[in-house]
């Protein structure tokens, strides 16, 4: 789908200037550019989404999204031990983060909401902001791994109150659940490598085909903030580590 709109602005700019090194002479055939990169994203957009499927449980978030659709994983090296890390990925702010207000601010359209992960203060951490937003902890077992979850589409119907059994829940046709996690792994004396993965799973094909115009549209926001995420808790945890690594003044 993002190359289709990479040909078309292509296509764009060769309709206000043809280069004959690109043998596009006319704007006509410039034009058949646009068209199809707009075709090629139009295709990326609407093409149905596979499902991904665990091997073996390996971490919490395996037991709550065992199976998806929609996801992303990234990763990070961090010179701090795992309970400095984890305990930084708690504390981690909005504000903390590159671009995330930027970000979260055209992903609400502009719109003032209720503070929640898409409106986040400056006060609390990101996922004390999420956990009272509509997320809820599914598990936290310092200092490995800590995931959290939500409801990203519903029928229009009353439902239960969501817990971490919900995630184990048959749910009727309709519904599509979320699930974050961040897993701390030591790598040596005095380092660590994070992840985080979200999954997503939608349980009918309404909700896949749903979800999946609005994924697409958002994943590359949705990565960055991922990325900065990371970056921030590497902030956090190696300058808490900073005092302690110095050495001793010599006389």
């Amino acid at each position: 789908m993002y190359a289709g709109f990479v040909i078309a602005a292509a296509g764009f700019i060769l309709v206000a200037k043809p280069i004959d090194r690109l043998h596009i002479t006319t704007r006509a055939q410039a034009l058949g550019i646009v068209g199809i990169g707009i075709l090629i994203a139009a295709t990326g957009f609407v093409v149905p989404a596979s499902d991904s499927r665990i091997d073996k449980v390996e971490t919490r978030l395996d037991e709550f999204i065992p199976v998806w659709q929609f996801g992303e994983h990234h990763t990070i090296r961090i010179d701090a031990p795992p309970q400095r890390v984890f305990d930084a990925l708690k504390q981690v702010r909005a504000d903390e983060i590159f671009l995330f207000r930027t970000l979260t601010w055209i992903r609400r359209g502009g719109r003032r909401l209720p503070e929640s992960i898409l409106n986040a203060g400056s006060r609390e951490s990101l996922i004390d902001v999420a956990l009272k937003g509509g997320f809820v902890r599914l598990a936290e077992e310092p200092p490995r791994e800590l995931v959290i979850g939500t409801i990203v589409a519903a029928p229009r119907h009353p439902r239960d109150e969501l817990t971490p059994a919900t995630f184990k829940t048959k749910l009727p046709p309709g519904y599509a659940v979320a699930a974050m996690n961040f897993v701390v792994t030591p790598e040596g004396a005095n380092a660590s490598r994070v992840s985080t993965e979200t999954r997503v799973f939608a349980n009918s094909p309404e909700a896949r085909r749903g979800f999946a115009a609005y994924w697409r549209v958002i994943y590359p926001g949705s990565a960055l903030i991922r990325r900065m995420w990371l970056r921030a808790v590497r902030r956090r945890a190696t300058t808490r580590a900073a005092p302690e690594n110095l050495s001793p003044p010599t006389e």
